[in-house]
């Protein structure tokens, strides 16, 4: 991917993945088009080539920002340091409740497209493996056998991202409410007040 050199005049390259990204939302990668965008920033046509070399290039720059956001934060919060099994799950649970740590809009939006093209869903089906594999990483801390952890964490993760696929939407008591026994369901364990409080603590700001 090449990125030019950002300009006043022309937009940054944050101001167009920006503008790109809502399109993304709004309507799938189609209207991710060059020409609406740059109405929508106010800018000329040509003010994007001071910025990117060609639109797949703005595509590129997009689907790294997914990674970087929804992957790497995935991941990050696997490896977050807990006490027992239990708080490492409510750990990763901040991606199901907080989207400024996994984006399931841009989650969807990036699924749509993957069914459009085979090279973006060869990235997703890596991106899956990856963040998969580290939830079986988390098991296996807290002496899961690899069978039991590789299963745990592909119900764990289809729950997750069959939330993000299908846009669910559910009152945030109702989630909430939910929480320990999904733990319980993940972990076979029953999570304690002190891991609980903290989640929601957190959750709650």
């Amino acid at each position: 991917m090449e990125q030019r050199g950002a300009d006043p005049q022309h937009g940054s390259v944050e101001m167009w993945l920006d503008v790109a990204y809502g399109s993304l939302l709004e309507g799938g990668v189609e209207a991710v088009r060059i020409l609406p965008l740059a109405k929508k920033l106010k800018l000329s046509r040509t003010s994007f080539y001071w910025v990117f070399e060609d639109r797949d290039a703005l595509l590129n720059a997009l689907l790294g920002r997914w990674k970087s956001k929804n992957t790497g934060n995935w991941i990050t919060r696997t490896e977050v340091y807990a006490d027992n099994v239990c708080e490492a799950v409510l750990n990763v649970f901040d991606c199901w409740f907080d989207d400024s740590v996994f984006d399931s809009p841009f989650e969807s939006a990036i699924r749509g497209w993957a069914l459009q093209s085979p090279e973006v869903a060869r990235e997703v089906a890596e991106d899956d493996r990856l963040r998969i594999a580290a939830l079986i990483a988390l098991f296996e801390r807290f002496d899961y056998g690899r069978a039991t952890a590789d299963v745990r964490a592909r119900a764990m993760y289809l729950a997750q991202i069959g939330y993000a696929s299908t846009q669910a939407r559910e009152d945030i008591s109702i989630r909430m409410m939910r929480v320990a026994d999904y733990v319980e369901v993940f972990t076979g364990l029953k999570s304690g007040d002190r891991d609980l409080q903290r989640f929601f603590s957190r959750i709650n700001g």
